[in-house]
């Protein structure tokens, strides 16, 4: 199997993974009534969860963060 072909397939895999860890997190806000109270929440210090959200967003993050970087490698390949 050639490098490419297996950069290929990380990177497919790392779209599905980025792809579920999103849609599986709740929403923040409920549209401008929301906002505005998550931005208070946010300016006072309201402690973010530490269970399955903050596994969700550790986990959206590499997500992202090996999407990029594996995109970057396949151009860099061609």
């Amino acid at each position: 199997m050639s490098l490419r072909l297996i950069l290929m397939i990380l990177l497919g895999i790392s779209s599905l993974v980025l792809i579920a860890s999103i849609l599986l997190q709740s929403g923040n806000s409920a549209g401008l009534a929301g906002s505005i109270g998550g931005g208070a929440e946010q300016l006072f210090g309201k402690k973010k969860s530490r269970g399955y959200e903050a596994i969700l967003s550790k986990i959206t993050t590499v997500g992202a963060v090996l999407f990029i970087v594996i995109s970057l490698v396949l151009v860099g390949l061609e």
